[in-house]
């Protein structure tokens, strides 16, 4: 993910990723691709930070630190005010048309909303309410790096798809198996365990 990021510390309109997306631009050659540019450097920026901020949540040796806190505050709050807002924008207008909308603006709006409803359960002191949707937060908050794990799996050793068709295929299953992951570890109560740690 930092290898991915540091190209666009130039940011240029038409570095990597933007290259594919300088339709946007020609179609929307006013204040809306202006906007959405902006949001992509904020979502580039912030998301990465959110991976490694989520991922520390899951630690024993830190659930109950001062430094869960910390993390957890820094993880929801690039969540709920910069990656999930600036990924709907995104999504709003994904390449390969409304089967890859669909599949980001969901994306965007389910990790908003269980990083909503994580943050609402601690203020309420439910740990396992605020555990079980953490769970399921982090579950898409990977989706940037399972999306480019199965691209990179699909076309380098099962089929060499038309890169739209796999775009549109990897939009969602990038994040759908992340998330039916957590809630099977739901289901077992992985998340009620991780509370036995006090």
């Amino acid at each position: 993910m930092v290898d991915l990021t540091i190209p666009y510390f130039s940011l240029a309109s038409d570095q990597s990723f933007l290259r594919i997306k300088q339709w946007v631009f020609r179609q929307y050659p006013t204040a809306f691709s202006n906007f959405w540019i902006a949001a992509f450097y904020i979502h580039v920026f912030t998301a990465i930070f959110s991976v490694f901020a989520g991922f520390t949540q899951f630690s024993k040796w830190f659930l109950w630190k001062k430094s869960h806190r910390i993390l957890g505050k820094i993880y929801i709050a690039t969540v709920l005010f910069f990656a999930a807002p600036s990924g709907l924008v995104m999504g709003s207008v994904a390449n390969g048309g409304l089967t890859s909308i669909t599949a980001f603006v969901l994306l965007s709006v389910l990790w908003w909303w269980f990083t909503f409803l994580a943050y609402k359960k601690v203020k309420q002191r439910d740990y396992e309410a605020h555990s079980k949707y953490m769970y399921l937060s982090y579950a898409l908050t990977l989706s940037a790096l399972t999306l480019r794990a199965w691209k990179f799996g699909i076309v380098n050793y099962v089929y060499p798809m038309h890169p739209m068709d796999l775009y549109r295929l990897v939009a969602w299953i990038g994040w759908v198996p992340n998330l039916l992951v957590a809630l099977y570890l739901i289901y077992k109560g992985k998340h009620k365990q991780m509370l036995t740690a006090e």
